[in-house]
């Protein structure tokens, strides 16, 4: 009798990783979790057991990854807060990468961020250069998935895009809004990493949607789709942090971010790269016209509610 690979994914009861794991179990694999939201709903019930990151007890964390095959690493922080920050994200992906290969994980597919630098003066992809080098590092068979903006039923960005058009007369954009993003269906990156989870290859795969925007066309788009076209205002990058910032006072989120801004601006979120993925935001925008952008998503609820299930859109 076939022993069926043990495979673990990071965040199975969020957003990507959630979705990672259903392709796992659809292929008959065994799965668990890893995860800071112990009591938050199992979407998968006994298909999949979850255990603390453990990042702390470098032991406990291994011994977690014993038997492991392939671990699919989805873990991050969007931006700092004193709950959590990125040096702390960083830090603890390196503690998992380290038990990883203590347990003898033999594959490990992570998400990282498109256009990584250890030069960049923007934490976020500073963060994600320096776990790429240390993944490449360790001796474990690797894939890198660059995503931009991720979407689905679960995501924040378009769907808080949407939200805004919904609620207010004008949208404001950063400067000229004429910075690239190719976002990708968070179900099209879930096939990625599994595809690639089989693979024994080192690779770095540039997991971008087939359509790029820009910043600019994409609210346009969006606006369009749901029948809530607004006029489109380009306003001082400090303006439209500040305008964000007082958005997100009022939903008690953070909305943006100044690095956010700065990424934006600087074209990071674009690579000349052929589709890695195959479904089109407009057509899944299309489809959910009437829902998409009814409620906020907030990051903060999420990071501090861990019971709750993530709320679709």
């Amino acid at each position: 009798m076939n022993r069926r690979p043990l495979h673990a994914v990071t965040g199975a009861f969020g957003y990507s990783g959630k979705y990672i794991a259903q392709k796992l179990l659809a292929k008959g694999h065994k799965v668990i979790t890893l995860t800071n939201s112990l009591h938050r709903q199992n979407p998968f019930g006994e298909a999949v057991q979850a255990f603390p990151f453990h990042f702390d007890q470098p032991e406990k964390l291994s011994a977690t990854l014993q038997g492991v095959e392939v671990l699919y690493n989805t873990y991050w922080v969007r931006f700092n807060h004193q709950m959590f920050t990125h040096a702390g994200a960083v830090q603890n992906t390196l503690a998992l990468l380290d038990a990883a290969k203590a347990a003898g994980v033999e594959r490990l597919v992570h998400v990282s961020i498109t256009n990584p630098s250890e030069a960049s003066p923007l934490e976020y992809f500073r963060g994600k250069a320096q776990l790429e080098r240390a993944l490449k590092e360790s001796g474990i068979s690797y894939a890198i998935l660059r995503p931009t903006v991720l979407f689905g039923k679960e995501d924040i960005l378009i769907n808080n895009i949407a939200w805004a058009l919904r609620r207010f007369p004008f949208f404001g954009v950063f400067g000229d809004g004429r910075y690239r993003l190719q976002p990708i269906y968070v179900d099209d990156l879930a096939e990625l990493a599994v595809q690639w989870g089989e693979r024994r290859d080192n690779v770095i795969v540039d997991a971008i949607g087939p359509e790029t925007f820009t910043y600019r066309e994409l609210v346009e788009t969006i606006g369009r789709l749901i029948g809530k076209t607004r006029p489109i205002v380009s306003l001082p990058p400090a303006l439209g942090y500040f305008a964000g910032w007082l958005i997100g006072k009022f939903v008690g989120d953070v909305m943006i971010t100044r690095e956010e801004i700065d990424g934006l601006r600087a074209d990071l979120l674009f690579v000349d790269s052929p589709p890695a993925g195959k479904t089109r935001l407009t057509d899944w925008a299309r489809a959910r016209r009437d829902t998409l952008g009814l409620q906020y998503t907030s990051e903060l609820t999420r990071r501090r509610d861990r019971d709750a299930a993530y709320a679709s859109n």
